[in-house]
């Protein structure tokens, strides 16, 4: 997720110590708690499913990389450094199958960068 949770997390916790203070005009106040309500919700959507979107998402490439394994340590943080090597890796795939004129290659990385967005859709998404 960007921004991260943690930092998320960080953000409401400071939202909330100012609306806790004396004399935050009712509208901010109201502004700000509504939210870190929605903000809130989303996190918790968010942070039900990182672990098995991570763990798809990085099957899915290495898939489309050639490569062999599974995610041993399922630490978010540990999901997401990998996650990021592997998309890091497929750019450059995509590179060389562009030059090499590899349409079929082209489509299969397109297809899991889609598939990708809609496992990262949240329930309230309009679209």
């Amino acid at each position: 997720m960007t921004p991260e949770i943690p930092d998320v997390l960080g953000e409401l916790a400071a939202l909330l110590m100012k609306n806790a203070a004396p004399g935050v005009p009712d509208a901010e106040r109201a502004s700000d708690l509504g939210l870190s309500a929605q903000l809130l919700l989303i996190l918790a959507e968010t942070w039900d499913c990182q672990a098995h979107i991570l763990v798809e998402e990085n099957r899915a490439v290495r898939d489309l990389l050639g490569e062999t394994g599974a995610d041993a340590d399922l630490h978010l943080s540990v999901l997401q450094a990998e996650n990021s090597r592997l998309r890091t890796a497929l750019v450059e795939r995509q590179a060389a199958a562009e030059a090499a004129g590899d349409t079929a290659l082209q489509g299969r990385i397109w297809a899991e960068l889609v598939a990708s967005t809609e496992r990262r859709r949240l329930s309230t998404s309009p679209v």
